[in-house]
């Protein structure tokens, strides 16, 4: 049988046919325990619905959530994964891409929850998720996670406050910034960017998980958790693609952040691409998010706009003057918010260039490319079983548009880039450290060096 697992020597994908393995627990306890808090979500609406749309309102939310607990008794008996139904422009590509599966695992069994790639079904259950209620008017807009992530934000709120403060403070005296105090700064806002990863609600199973305390206090003594720790590549990198500019300025032209969470993670990026601009290291920021709710608490053009509506209304003077800040830069076009299809589909990056060749040309066009977190991460390695030694490079498998780095925080069994032997002591000293979020990476990749 010609699987994936034959291919050129490349593993195979991660999968729950390992009864134990961290994909297993994942699709046998994580997803329906999500799927159980959408349906309690949709349930808890059902009065707003009826005020906003009378008995029609309420007929849908009975159709999405009967949907939806059919999608969950799916996924626990290990049924064979349904083509979509819903007629959105991606919808071709998903039953396309059921196909392709289908192909790579022979015929001799359905493609199915428990006995397909790991990545492949997760992102296809937040698919169904949108399809049930896309299916639904008038509650097809609904976002099922919308609570979760307002939630994170409002609870971070001393943390983002700390934030914002030690941003102005740089930027008081930004101009007379040597080169030294401004990589220090740059190294610690990279940190905070990382470390805001920590607050993932697709991992916490949509449990409250936000930034309670300074995060830049605790940077120093979480420096031993950072596995690899490419910063000052990264920074090389940004320097080296300095141009002059009529402005007088010598800077990157632009860098692009593939957003992860919204919340208190996504303040930790704005915070970062208002230092780039502001410090002169980039002229311009592009922001890709996704286009449907996705993953709990990714970032969606909602959850963007929210955010920074919500800084600028905050009754703290550093917190609103970034909020006023952003909004500036985006009138201006020095910030860009992008979503494309691609990034809430299951592909692997390295298909990116031909399933969807206009995403790879709009990377082409930075100096370099931020992604943030764990799917990310698994999307540009393929989820796939590689030996910790593997280099970066070799698990992207050509992926390449432009210089990229991921911030990550490990929350699923896969890390390449490791030194001999790196691997073995984690494991020895603490068997869950490739799915805690205990620790993280900053891999830097430049496809023209290497």
């Amino acid at each position: 049988m010609a699987t994936d697992q034959t291919m050129h020597g490349v593993p195979p994908s991660l999968s729950a046919r390992v009864v134990g393995s961290f994909a297993y627990l994942t699709v046998r306890d994580r997803l329906p325990t999500i799927l159980t808090k959408v349906v309690d979500t949709i349930h808890r609406n059902k009065n707003k619905f009826f005020e906003e749309y009378g008995e029609v309102g309420i007929q849908a939310e009975k159709q999405a959530i009967s949907l939806l607990s059919k999608l969950r008794n799916e996924l626990q008996t290990d049924k064979p994964v349904l083509a979509l139904t819903d007629g959105l422009p991606d919808t071709d590509s998903w039953n396309q891409y059921l196909e392709r599966q289908q192909r790579l695992q022979g015929d001799q069994e359905p493609v199915s929850w428990f006995k397909s790639p790991w990545l492949y079904v997760e992102c296809y259950m937040y698919r169904r998720i949108h399809e049930a209620l896309l299916l639904n008017p008038p509650i097809s807009d609904f976002d099922v996670f919308n609570e979760g992530k307002t939630q994170s934000f409002t609870e971070s709120s001393q943390a983002v406050m700390s934030l914002c403060t030690y941003l102005e403070g740089i930027k008081n005296n930004i101009d007379e910034l040597s080169t030294n105090p401004l990589f220090e700064h740059f190294s610690k806002l990279m940190q905070v960017s990382l470390w805001g990863n920590k607050c993932d609600l697709s991992i916490s199973a949509g449990q409250e998980n936000s930034q309670k305390t300074s995060p830049l206090d605790s940077l120093y003594s979480l420096l031993p958790f950072i596995l690899v720790d490419d910063t000052k590549r990264v920074w090389s990198a940004l320097i080296s693609a300095q141009r002059p500019r009529e402005s007088g300025k010598n800077n990157a032209d632009r860098v692009d952040i593939v957003l992860d969470n919204a919340g208190f993670e996504l303040v930790t990026d704005l915070v970062l691409a208002d230092f780039l601009v502001s410090s002169g290291l980039a002229r311009q920021i592009h922001f890709h998010g996704k286009s449907i709710p996705w993953f709990v608490s990714d970032v969606t053009a909602k959850d963007f706009q929210w955010t920074i509506r919500q800084a600028m209304a905050t009754n703290h003077k550093w917190v609103s003057k970034c909020g006023v800040q952003w909004q500036r830069y985006l009138k201006e076009g020095m910030w860009c918010y992008h979503d494309h299809p691609f990034w809430t589909q299951p592909h692997e990056f390295c298909d990116m260039a031909a399933d969807a060749p206009d995403l790879y040309t709009t990377l082409q066009g930075a100096d370099l490319v931020l992604f943030k977190g764990d799917l990310n991460y698994r999307k540009l390695t393929g989820d796939r079983d590689w030996e910790h030694t593997v280099s970066f490079e070799t698990a992207l498998r050509g992926f390449g548009p432009a210089m990229l780095c991921s911030l990550r925080t490990l929350k699923a069994n896969i890390q390449v880039g490791l030194q001999p032997g790196q691997g073995e002591k984690l494991t020895s000293q603490d068997p869950s450290w490739m799915t805690s979020g205990k620790y993280a990476v900053i891999q830097f990749h430049n496809p023209k060096s290497e």
